[in-house]
């Protein structure tokens, strides 16, 4: 069963979601040692777990009989993609402004 898409934003809303992501910037960690940094129930982080992975956020990698969750940068593209975007957009209207300011004689500090 294939799931719909998720939006990044809806992903990384959740705080264990995100503190998930900021302890994989460590280290790789197994469920069970994600899990246990947290004062919820093993299924839930399970399924925090799954929505990351599902959303590019991160991978999880088999190493004998342990699953490895690790960062992925694929949900996190999206995220610069968007934030991009608003950058150039502010970028664009300040540089307006500037020209504006200048076009009017008011100068730079």
């Amino acid at each position: 069963m294939k799931q719909p898409n998720l939006d990044v934003f809806q992903v990384i809303a959740d705080g264990s979601r995100r503190e998930i992501l900021h302890l994989l910037t460590a280290e790789s960690l197994t469920i069970n040692a994600i899990a246990g940094k947290f004062e919820i129930s093993r299924p839930a982080i399970s399924k925090h777990i799954k929505i990351l992975e599902h959303a590019g956020f991160l991978t999880i990698e088999d190493r004998g009989r342990e699953r490895f969750c690790l960062l992925s940068q694929q949900g996190f593209y999206q995220l610069r993609e968007w934030l991009d975007y608003y950058d150039n957009f502010w970028k664009q209207k300040l540089g307006k402004l500037e020209m504006l300011m200048d076009a009017s004689g008011h100068k730079k500090n």
